[in-house]
């Protein structure tokens, strides 16, 4: 019986150090640039609910953590292909995001634009605004 019972501790134990361990995944990196000294900065979104904005960590909003699985999920075929889109002329922002799938780079003028890529815009501006305190002008 103390056997049995010292299987089930160990089992019980290796099931529970199993979900520890190290830090949440990276969902994706994203950096946006441009003329605007506003409009440049880089966010790590990271699959426990946090972001880096330049360097600084700061907890997501579960909205915005949700978005960015869905987006991550999106994405991930062009960044298996390592797609890059050509600027447009008169581009104002480019983007470069970097996930385990791959890395995609992309402007706001690039044509035909995906509408993961759009979707990638709008969330790193919500996010800049948002939860970094970053707006352009």
């Amino acid at each position: 019986m103390k056997r049995k019972l010292a299987a089930l501790s160990s089992a019980a134990l290796v099931i529970v150090a199993a979900g520890c361990g190290g830090p949440a995944g990276d969902l994706f990196e994203v950096t946006r640039s441009g003329a605007d000294r506003n409009a440049n900065i880089t966010l790590v979104v990271s699959d426990d609910g946090f972001v880096t904005c330049d360097g600084v960590k700061k907890e997501l909003p579960p909205t915005l953590l949700l978005r960015a699985r869905q987006l991550a999920r999106d994405l991930s075929p062009q960044a298996e292909l390592n797609l890059t889109l050509p600027a447009g002329p008169n581009s104002v922002l480019s983007y470069k995001a970097r996930m385990a799938a791959g890395d995609i780079a992309f402007a706001d003028t690039s044509r035909p634009l995906p509408a993961s890529f759009t979707r990638l815009t709008a969330y790193t501006s919500d996010v800049a605004k948002q939860v970094c305190g970053k707006s352009r002008s």
